[in-house]
């Protein structure tokens, strides 16, 4: 079986001397979409910092296309092919909707424009309200810009913490459909999510994390039809 795309093995760490991560594993193949779910204060996501090099690991490595990036910073890592969409802060609201992607652009010295037409393609909003300041926009349309920047640095992995939180139903359903499409392009989706079946529902692959540990591990089908998972996570 080929390395896959990225890979977090036997993750751990925390903060200061404390232990959150205890020989955690979370890995996302090309083109799929790898979704890591569990209780508040499970770990989900400090696994996805350690992976972004936000959190020094006591133990365990992370590979990226099989090269060992464990010493790299988050910046190096996005130069590697790495992007990441973190829950809160970010995008930048005094600036209008183009501006916030030019500045996802910032490590690329080509050019830029096609990125940003097939940004622009993937959230139809984005285009209309180009010119907007990106903090006059709803939560869903500050959440597009947010997946639209990290887009922009044309990134082999985007990582997204909770991109789901705090919008509608609606808008939920419409960011999860717009996910697939990314992943269809071949970009591989590491994603920590709180509404654990709907995020399940579009896994390829699906992590269960309990205090720290991988706690189920499968296809993200498999999972839903886990009597135990159904019982334990997923409200029955």
């Amino acid at each position: 079986m080929a390395d896959p795309v990225l890979i977090g093995e036997n993750m751990t760490g925390g903060y200061g001397g404390a232990d959150i991560l205890h020989s955690c594993t979370i890995a996302v193949e090309k083109g799929q979409i790898a979704v890591i779910v569990g209780p508040n204060g499970a770990g989900k996501s400090t696994a996805m910092k350690a992976v972004f090099g936000m959190l020094k690991l006591r133990e365990g490595q992370v590979r990226l296309g099989g090269v060992d990036i464990s010493a790299l910073s988050p910046q190096a890592r996005v130069a590697k092919g790495m992007g990441f969409v973190p829950q809160s802060n970010n995008i930048f609201p005094s600036m209008t909707v183009e501006e916030n992607l030019e500045m996802g652009a910032f490590i690329r010295e080509d050019n830029f424009r096609d990125t940003m037409e097939q940004v622009f393609t993937l959230f139809p909003i984005l285009r209309d309200k180009r010119r907007q300041p990106a903090g006059e926009l709803s939560g869903g349309q500050r959440q597009q810009v947010a997946v639209g920047r990290a887009l922009m640095t044309k990134p082999s992995v985007l990582m997204l913490d909770e991109p789901t939180a705090g919008v509608s139903p609606i808008v939920m359903d419409e960011l999860f459909d717009r996910i697939i499409e990314v992943a269809r392009t071949g970009i591989s989706i590491l994603m920590v999510e709180q509404n654990a079946r709907q995020a399940l529902e579009i896994a390829d692959k699906g992590y269960v994390m309990v205090q720290g540990r991988n706690r189920f591990t499968d296809t993200g089908q498999a999972l839903l039809a886990d009597p135990e998972v159904r019982k334990s996570f997923l409200g029955g």
